[in-house]
């Protein structure tokens, strides 16, 4: 019953790899994130005002070249969201008798 947990963390690894590559299909495409084309559309984005500065804006790392920024986010934010996935896992399984 615990094999699925191997496997998924197989998956994770491989899709933290192909990370880099969506990030430059993206580009090459010209694809942008709906909320930024919905922002701009309605004119949101003439006079935001930045409310602080994000550690891995844009899926990357600053001072880092695009590949190795983007998979260096990709494995930041895997693992963050794993280690907090987790600790509510075992928060809410407390009281779980297995």
């Amino acid at each position: 019953m615990d094999d699925w947990l191997p496997r998924g963390l197989a998956i994770l690894f491989v899709l933290v790899l192909l990370a880099p590559v969506f990030g430059w299909a993206a580009g090459q495409v010209g694809y942008a994130e709906p909320l930024e084309n919905a922002a701009e559309a309605t004119g949101a984005t003439d006079d935001a005002e930045s409310v602080g500065v994000a550690p891995l804006s844009d899926y990357g790392v600053p001072g880092l070249e695009s590949t190795a920024g983007t998979f260096l986010s990709a494995v930041v934010g895997t693992a963050l969201t794993l280690l907090v996935a987790g600790a509510l896992g075992r928060l809410l399984g407390a009281d779980d008798p297995r």
